[in-house]
């Protein structure tokens, strides 16, 4: 793995899908910001100074292929920010110079490149009978950009990935707006609305029947472009400077182009994570 990161240990099967990691592997800059609502000026944190933190999160998600079972994992996580880098377990962001435009907005940018550990392994398909004789679909590192408008009202944010490691040369493209309230300084909450565009090979990477994988009861499919839709909420609750908990949940609608796939029977997809956070 390009990146350090503790290994997943798993409570009922192995791994994170693609899609779990399109939308979790986005709060990592919310859960790194929401950690430092207790050092807020201005409604903004302060990254002048680089900390360490270390945490363990649960993540349980249901998919929406046919017969296959609701997906919990436990991940223990590093975390580190600067002024120039943010790292959160398998992800990091380079920062690039923002553009301030007053005193209440400014859009930030940065470079980020992540592990996608992606599709389902041989356990899923062994316990699956709609995925019985697919090939596994393994994970993979993307790299990418993303903006971020940061303003009074709402905070608004583009982020494009592309995969770099050959095995599904897919892209995403997300465009989301979540909105933060603070309250006593120790609790957060942060409704949000996100459209992820997956293009034709990310879609068929993950929903795809190739020819030689086709059955009676399979048909040979493949992967169009589409959207998804994704509606959650997080909610964090800090004990003091240093220490956070926070739960996060999550709905998504599937692209037409996903739920026209022979292995999907359900139009929605969704996802629970509740993690701690010690920052040093």
């Amino acid at each position: 793995m390009p990146i350090p990161y503790l290994t997943n240990i798993t409570v009922f099967k192995h791994g994170i899908t693609s899609s779990t990691l399109i939308l979790v592997l986005g709060l990592c800059a919310p859960i790194m910001t929401l950690a430092n609502a207790a050092e807020y000026r201005g409604g903004r944190p302060d990254t002048n100074t680089s900390r360490w933190g270390i945490g363990i999160g649960a993540i349980s998600q249901q998919q929406g292929i046919k017969g296959i079972d609701r997906n919990t994992v436990v991940i223990p996580f590093l975390s580190y920010e600067s002024q120039y880098v943010r790292w959160f377990g398998p992800s990091i962001d380079i920062k690039l110079p923002s553009v301030i435009i007053d005193k209440a907005q400014q859009i930030k940018f940065s470079l980020t490149g992540r592990y996608d550990f992606g599709g389902y392994d041989d356990d899923d398909i062994d316990d699956t009978p709609i995925l019985q004789g697919m090939d596994e679909r393994e994970g993979g590192f993307g790299i990418g950009a993303k903006a971020q408008w940061q303003n009074p009202w709402l905070d608004v944010y583009a982020q494009w990935m592309s995969d770099v490691s050959g095995d599904r040369d897919g892209h995403y493209f997300s465009l989301g707006v979540d909105k933060r309230w603070i309250f006593d300084q120790q609790i957060l909450v942060s409704p949000r609305i996100v459209a992820v565009w997956l293009d034709d090979n990310y879609v068929d990477f993950q929903y795809g029947v190739q020819s030689h994988e086709a059955t009676v009861t399979r048909s040979a499919y493949i992967g169009e472009a589409t959207v998804n839709i994704e509606l959650g909420v997080r909610v964090a609750y800090l004990f003091d400077r240093s220490s956070s908990v926070f739960i996060d949940g999550s709905i998504t609608s599937l692209g037409d182009e996903i739920k026209d796939s022979p292995l999907v029977d359900s139009a929605t997809e969704n996802r629970f994570m509740l993690a701690y956070l010690y920052k040093f």
